[in-house]
């Protein structure tokens, strides 16, 4: 009789081992744990350029991939805008500008304790597709008549065509300036404008798509640089790991593979 009661002890002990809670390490350092059988759920808030979308799109899907459990949800604009919607209190866990002087914002508002260059990116031209009005560089954006759109100067894209076109000496009149590069390179691709200065990447997004094509700017300009960095919020909060895990995955490897396959250059 002692002997079965022993049994049905170990028995049962066995038993509360199984149920018990259990973790694994993933790679990059992120811990996803289980609690009887369950994966919970962690949700990253990314804030990023515009002219991330496509790659941020794919790094997110195969973090997630990477990482049982988290999702990355993106909010894109430009970024400009991020920073003051970041400054407004918007919850975001990791913030990637198109230059440094709109990550230098942030940082000087304390928004962003560290950041760390990841991708470059450089200007062209996008005109419908197979250059019907024959553009063949900056000075051409001039001409009387033409329907040019570029970025706001608030926002990278902007600021960057303002330093190249004002260093060339070519003074240009845009029908619209926009408040990121997306919605720049959409007015010529939906035919509401001649020619856009947008970034590279927006252009052989535009021409794998067949709906533009791309000019050289033709005049000197320096690339972009992009950073990224866990925000202020996101480092006391508790998806801080992940956070992290997320800013490790775009500058390693895997992140920069994918980037470079878009059109982005190495930082």
């Amino acid at each position: 009789m002692i002997g079965i009661v022993l049994v049905l002890a170990a028995l049962l002990g066995l038993g509360g081992c199984g149920s018990a809670a259990r973790s694994t390490s993933g790679p990059s350092g992120v811990t996803s744990a289980a609690q009887g059988g369950s994966t919970p759920r962690v949700t990253l808030t990314v804030f990023a350029a515009a002219s991330l979308a496509g790659p941020f799109d794919e790094i997110g899907t195969a973090f997630g991939a990477a990482h049982p459990g988290v999702t990355v949800r993106y909010s894109y604009g430009g970024s400009s805008d991020l920073v003051s919607q970041l400054a407004a209190g918007a919850p975001a866990d990791v913030l990637a500008t198109a230059d440094e002087r709109t990550m230098q914002q942030a940082r000087d508002k304390a928004l962003v304790p560290q950041s760390t260059l990841f991708a470059t990116n450089q200007l062209a031209i996008l005109v419908a597709p197979h250059n019907p009005l024959g553009i063949t560089g900056a000075k051409d954006l001039a001409r009387s008549g033409l329907k040019v759109v570029v970025c706001a100067p608030q926002v990278p894209c902007g600021a960057a065509t303002e330093r190249a076109l004002q260093a060339a000496g070519i003074p240009i009149t845009p029908v619209s300036e926009e408040a990121n590069v997306t919605d720049t390179a959409g007015k010529v691709t939906s035919g509401q404008a001649d020619a856009a200065v947008v970034y590279a990447t927006d252009v052989a997004k535009a021409e794998a798509a067949g709906t533009g094509t791309g000019v050289p700017l033709g005049v000197e300009q320096t690339p972009n640089r992009y950073p990224i960095g866990v925000t202020a919020g996101g480092a006391s909060g508790a998806n801080a790991d992940v956070a992290r895990a997320y800013v490790a995955y775009v500058t390693g490897a895997e992140g920069q593979a994918i980037l470079a396959r878009a059109g982005f250059g190495k930082p």
